[in-house]
């Protein structure tokens, strides 16, 4: 930052080569965020066997992600390989609020998530009660909320940049935040849904082994007396292999939120007491790990689902045929 300081007009240092393929690579990016993220946002809306309160939250997550691709990367993109912001002052604003909103909408709804699989895999019996319509509608509601609150609000009004004394130049966009508003943001957009993801991954992982303990008490009980030896090493494989992939599926899903969203995070927290000292480029590699993330959720929480798959593929089939048949119709 103290280096666009030192130089008010911005002119890009790249070469023709480098920015051609960032451009390329950035454009594979989005369009991958987007059509994944749409695919999942159709599939439920048209299949009815899909709409079910975890895949409400996996909608409403896909419609966050899908936003982040088409509102918020492109500039962003634009902004990373130019170097400057040539869209004025106030879309700087508007953009830097939209990419706080909806980012931290994502995370919210990846820790719904985790709340709700918690209840379905721990506590069954009342998984119904607990997740009934009212109750998936309204943590949705705060999953959109509570983002708006801490992002419009704070970045329209400059309460963001309370006691930053930079200058800010005209044709830069940088997002600068005061240590107030680095901590609570950072602590209610990723830490908190974070602990949330920990520990309900964690009693998942539990009751996950437990639950193929148990599977393999049963199987052991109904082959008993029948080639005893045999049936007990396959009861342990089945064990182990049950507790590998519960164990893998899980380490996947938490492995990925915080390799691509805690490096921003915990940078965003230490930059304002460091004097603001971090290097643009680090930043950059930083916020699009983040943006990543928005990319990747389709295949953690849509297409790994063995059932989204054969949705999907089944609307594939379907929109083939349809546009087979429209495109013969034209030809006669």
């Amino acid at each position: 930052f103290l280096f666009f300081c030192n130089h008010p007009s911005c002119t890009t240092l790249r070469s023709p080569f480098s920015r051609i393929f960032l451009y390329s690579f950035f454009t594979i990016g989005i369009v991958s965020t987007v059509v994944g993220n749409f695919l999942v946002v159709l599939s439920i809306a048209y299949f009815k066997q899909l709409q079910s309160p975890t895949n409400s939250f996996v909608m409403s997550l896909a419609v966050a992600d899908c936003f982040v691709g088409l509102v918020v990367m492109p500039y962003s993109m634009i902004r990373t390989v130019e170097g400057c912001w040539y869209f004025g002052s106030l879309f700087c604003k508007i953009h830097s609020s939209l990419d706080v909103m909806l980012c931290t909408a994502s995370i919210f709804h990846l820790s719904c998530i985790a709340f709700d699989r918690f209840y379905a895999v721990c506590n069954p019996l009342i998984y119904s009660l607990k997740m009934s319509h009212s109750r998936v509608a309204l943590l949705i509601a705060v999953c959109w909320a509570v983002p708006m609150l801490i992002s419009f609000g704070p970045i329209m009004l400059d309460l963001h940049i309370a006691s930053v004394d930079f200058p800010f130049p005209e044709d830069l966009c940088v997002f600068l935040v005061s240590r107030i508003y680095a901590v609570m943001a950072s602590l209610v957009a990723f830490y908190l849904p974070m602990a949330i993801m920990l520990v309900a991954y964690w009693k998942i992982f539990k009751a996950a082994k437990r639950q193929a303990r148990q599977i393999s008490a049963m199987e052991s009980q109904m082959a008993a007396g029948v080639g005893k030896d045999s049936s007990k090493k396959k009861r342990h494989r089945n064990t182990m292999r049950r507790e590998r992939k519960a164990a893998k599926t899980l380490g996947i899903i938490m492995g990925v939120f915080l390799i691509f969203w805690m490096p921003f995070f915990t940078l965003n927290i230490v930059d304002p007491f460091i004097g603001y000292s971090t290097e643009v480029v680090v930043w950059d590699v930083f916020l699009w790990l983040g943006y990543i993330n928005s990319s990747l959720n389709p295949f953690l929480y849509g297409f790994f689902n063995r059932s989204f798959r054969d949705h999907i593929l089944l609307m594939y089939m379907l929109y083939s045929a349809i546009f087979d048949i429209f495109e013969l119709n034209i030809k006669r």
